[in-house]
C-alpha cells in the first residue's frame, strides 16, 4: 500500500491528465465545443425555469454524460485514425458506435427535458 502522500500525488496527476483531455477536446473537436455551449444554454434554462431540484440535477448530469460520450467518441476516432486512414468496415463500425453513444446520451437528455417540461405545462 502506498502512503497518503503517494495517494495525493497520483490524485493530482490523474486530475491534471483529465483536465488536459478536456482542454484537448475543447481545442480540437468542434462537436465537443458545440455540446459545451448547448449545455450552458440547457443549464441556464434549467435554473431559470421553476424546475425541481431533482429535475435540475438530472438535466445537468445528462449534459455531462453527453460530454463524456463525446470525449470517448473522440478517443475512438483519434485511435482509429492513428492506426490507419484506410477505409475499413470495422473502423467505420467503431466510429459509428462512438457516434451512437453521443446520440443516445443526447436523446436521454432530451427525454429528461421533455419530462421536466411536461410537468411544468401539465402539472
Amino acid at each position: 500500500m502506498g502512503t497518503v502522500a503517494e495517494f495525493f500525488t497520483r490524485l493530482r496527476l490523474r486530475t491534471v491528465w483529465s483536465w488536459n483531455g478536456v482542454l484537448a477536446a475543447w481545442r480540437h473537436e468542434h462537436s465537443f465545443r458545440s455540446w459545451v455551449w448547448a449545455n450552458l444554454v440547457s443549464d441556464a434554462a434549467a435554473f431559470l425555469l421553476p424546475l425541481s431540484g431533482g429535475e435540475r440535477v438530472l438535466i445537468v448530469v445528462m449534459g455531462l454524460m453527453v460530454l463524456a460520450a463525446e470525449a470517448l467518441n473522440t478517443a475512438i476516432e483519434n485511435t482509429v485514425d492513428y492506426i490507419s486512414t484506410e477505409k475499413h468496415d470495422l473502423a467505420g463500425r467503431a466510429k459509428d458506435a462512438g457516434s451512437a453513444a453521443v446520440f443516445l446520451t443526447a436523446l436521454a437528455g432530451g427525454v429528461a427535458w421533455a419530462g421536466a417540461l411536461w410537468r411544468l405545462i401539465f402539472g
